[in-house]
């Protein structure tokens, strides 16, 4: 199949067909975009988490021992190279003890995956009214911080 044949409605259907084949094989779990859903099962899998309810705030994995992972994930692109990560809102509550921050290149590869201490978000990235969340960007002085790991290699096949 040549996709640059296909129609724009075509294009969105087979889309939608993916995520619907996404979804029964429990891959992903809502009809959003499938990167954040994805990554979640991915990191799961991966760490031997368990997957929080999707109606869970806070928190997306926790482990067996109790400790609560909020996941993120951002597609870079040669269009959009951003590392920025989606808001994390009610920051104070401490809902989670990790983020887990990971890098996918425009093939949904891996490319970077980091553990990140709650504490350390605070550190680096105030509190945006505009937003009413912190918007973490996995770059620049952060990925210099020795409390934050690297563990890309977890994720390598």
């Amino acid at each position: 199949m040549n996709l640059g044949d296909l129609k724009p409605i075509e294009l969105l259907q087979l889309q939608a067909n993916a995520t619907a084949e996404l979804k029964r094989r429990e891959i992903v779990r809502t009809n959003n975009s499938p990167l954040g859903d994805y990554a979640e099962w991915l990191v799961a899998n991966m760490m031997d988490l368990k997957l929080a309810e999707n109606s869970k705030a806070g928190y997306d994995a926790i482990s067996d021992a109790g400790v609560t992972f909020q996941i993120k994930a951002r597609r870079v692109t040669p269009e959009n190279p951003s590392r920025q990560l989606s808001a994390i809102r009610n920051y104070a509550e401490k809902d989670f003890d990790w983020l887990i921050a990971v890098i996918f290149n425009k093939d949904f590869n891996v490319i970077n995956a980091y553990l990140v201490p709650h504490e350390v978000i605070g550190d680096y990235y105030p509190h945006r009214n505009h937003v009413n969340a912190r918007v973490v960007v996995m770059s620049g002085a952060i990925l210099q911080d020795k409390r934050v790991m690297e563990i890309t290699e977890q994720f390598e096949s």
